[in-house]
């Protein structure tokens, strides 16, 4: 997942709501979002390489997603894989503090990623990339492939346009959310991140839906869990020409 927004006790009536787009290469096998039949109180995707998710939620209100951290050199070649911790969390009954704790001496094992965990009592986030956890306070936040908030083009301007949609104090309609993550707008080049891969694929990482033969944007979720239990998970997956091709719905 490589563009998260989460609007955390932001909206009336809504604990939490997150809208994202999943950056992957399109030749790796993914299963879309479903409760596993190997852990049935867990719904997401799946990475069906190495079996851990980028974005799910449980039965009972746990949520889970993860980003990579973008860098120009990976620093392990055969880590393990950072999709487990999403489905550890969602798996587990700890707490957001306890599991955030927990992981901080285990987190150097890993290549770069950024954590958000809601146990359904409280938001978290870490990076095993110089950030300490944290348990956020209720606000808009953004999260891309470097720490929590970094203004890069892609997460200022989707917290403007989430956050100007959701100032009357309701959820917007979904197709309304999934626009926001449809935007293909390339920045002025001064305006790039900086990461060290080249500079022609960072053009390309640049706006919130990435689109190439290869690599890019594969789904879009869409998550709200209200403050008495309900919720509804939606997401649209994408071919490598940016074409629809399915959308689930989960409302419960």
């Amino acid at each position: 997942m490589c563009l998260v927004f989460a609007a955390y006790r932001y909206v009336p009536g809504y604990r939490l709501l997150v809208v994202a787009n999943r950056d992957e290469y399109h030749g790796r096998a993914t299963a879309a979002a479903e409760y596993w039949d190997d852990a049935p109180a867990i719904l997401a995707g799946r990475d069906l390489e190495a079996g851990g998710s980028w974005l799910g939620i449980t039965r009972d209100g746990r949520f889970a997603t993860l980003t990579n951290y973008r860098e120009a050199v990976a620093a392990y070649a055969d880590p393990p894989s950072r999709g487990q911790l999403v489905t550890n969390f969602l798996n587990g009954r700890e707490s957001t503090g306890r599991f955030l704790a927990a992981l901080h001496g285990d987190a150097h094992r890993y290549n770069g990623f950024n954590l958000l965990v809601d146990d359904g009592e409280s938001l978290g986030y870490c990076s095993n990339r110089d950030a300490p956890q944290v348990a956020l306070e209720p606000g808009l936040y953004g999260l891309s492939n470097h720490l929590l908030d970094t203004p890069w083009p892609k997460v200022e301007s989707g917290k403007r346009r989430l956050g100007a949609l959701l100032a009357n104090g309701t959820v917007p309609d979904h197709e309304t959310l999934f626009g926001i993550m449809r935007d293909r707008v390339i920045p002025p080049e001064d305006l790039w991140p900086q990461t060290g891969v080249p500079r022609d694929f960072e053009r390309v990482l640049t706006p919130a839906f990435v689109l190439t033969a290869a690599y890019g944007t594969r789904a879009t979720t869409l998550v709200g869990l209200r403050d008495d239990g309900g919720g509804f998970l939606l997401e649209r997956a994408f071919d490598a020409d940016g074409r629809e091709l399915s959308t689930v719905e989960h409302q419960f």
